[in-house]
């Protein structure tokens, strides 16, 4: 027993005086370029399709849809939209569903803002588009891999 004993004690003690491995990577910057349409008569439902590119190289086409009710009636389109990530390690932790949650007034040309999260992942969406619409929504903002 004390000969298997000492071969295991030994390997610990060297793993010991090993370097620790780094335990977290530098946070990548990410930027969703995209176009979505929307509609809401209580339920609102919205989808659109963009393009993710981060300042490593990575980049990926994605589908976008967001699904939610709430008191709100509207139809709106956004177009040239932009989405800000943060705290992002890969571009992978993008996809995904995220907690939505806004406010709405507009009718005509119109600018809007929102901000998303997933976890540690938080997602600032800004864009100009026309339609009208009134209401709260709450909701789920879902991200997957385009074409």
């Amino acid at each position: 027993m004390k000969r298997s004993l000492v071969p295991s004690l030994v390997l610990c003690a060297a793993c010991a005086l090993l370097p620790a491995a780094p335990t977290s990577a530098k946070d990548i910057d990410c930027e969703m370029r995209f176009d979505l349409s929307s509609w809401s008569v209580f339920y609102k439902s919205s989808s659109g399709e963009g393009v993710i590119r981060c300042n490593n190289g990575q980049s990926m086409a994605v589908r976008l849809e967001a699904r939610g009710g709430g008191l709100a009636i509207g139809k709106s389109t956004l177009t040239d939209g932009v989405g800000e990530f943060s705290g992002v390690k890969d571009i992978n932790e993008l996809l995904g569903t995220y907690i939505s949650a806004e406010a709405s007034a507009g009718a005509g040309a119109a600018a809007k803002g929102q901000v998303v999260t997933k976890g540690e992942v938080s997602l600032a969406l800004s864009g100009t588009g026309k339609g009208w619409d009134l209401g709260i929504a709450f909701g789920k903002f879902t991200i997957s891999r385009g074409r």
